[in-house]
């Protein structure tokens, strides 16, 4: 995907987040996130859309970190909310496509980092929205939700700080039914996980199912959508891989 796709998908998806949670209201419950309300969700996702902003507005160079949420609630946390949606999305889009700052996954640009990685943190966070209402789950475009799914296994965990962990030497593959070459062997030891977009050798477990259902489940939003082999491997991937 382009950087102009993920920077529309945020768009949307920010948008469709304010509304799920104005529709739910911020007493809700958030049951993917524990003991988080909406008004967490809201408070969390703004703050995150303020920092990613920053680095690219101002060009920071190194690490910084995130301030403080608002003690806001209600319209004036959703108008909140908005502005710090609506500010990441403008300053995405007016940056030159060489702007130099710090980003913490390998990418083609800074740019390309953050307008990925926001597009994806709001449309798993829209999710948890729309679950506090109680509401089905509205789309989630299934190239797009193959690209988070690489994102998390090649990128989020093979980080030094992923707790997905086993003792004995583990495999488990990740097959997208509806999305050509969508296929990941991820290997698990004591280790981060190393994981390579293909289907080479044997697995001890594989996920699969459409690329929407495998980007929620492996994100602990949904249940894995299909498990053959030893399912005690999808179990360790639940129990360890949780990221806010």
């Amino acid at each position: 995907m382009e950087t102009a796709e993920f920077l529309r998908t945020l768009d949307r998806e920010g948008r469709l987040l304010a509304m799920a949670a104005e529709r739910a209201g911020t007493d809700a419950e958030v049951p993917m996130c524990a003991d988080w309300t909406v008004r967490d969700l809201l408070r969390h996702t703004g703050v995150v859309h303020r920092w990613a902003a920053g680095f690219v507005g101002a060009g920071y160079g190194s690490p910084r970190p995130m301030d403080e949420p608002p003690e806001l609630d209600g319209p004036e946390l959703l108008d909140w909310f908005r502005t710090g949606h609506r500010r990441l999305v403008d300053t995405l889009a007016a940056a030159p496509s060489d702007v130099e700052c710090w980003h913490f996954l390998p990418a083609p640009s800074p740019l390309a980092f953050w307008t990925r990685r926001q597009a994806h943190e709001t449309a798993v966070h829209r999710i948890d929205a729309e679950a506090a209402g109680g509401g089905e789950f509205g789309g989630i475009d299934r190239e797009f939700a193959a690209d988070g799914v690489d994102e998390l296994l090649r990128g989020f965990h093979a980080r030094s700080r992923s707790k997905v962990r086993s003792e004995e030497p583990r495999v488990l593959r990740v097959r997208a039914t509806d999305v050509d070459g969508a296929v990941w062997t991820v290997r698990l030891s004591a280790q981060p996980p190393v994981t390579v977009r293909d289907d080479s050798g044997a697995a001890d477990c594989e996920l699969t199912g459409p690329a929407a259902q495998l980007y929620l489940s492996l994100w602990n939003r949904a249940p894995f959508p299909g498990v053959t082999g030893d399912a005690s491997v999808a179990a360790l991937w639940r129990a360890r891989s949780a990221i806010v």
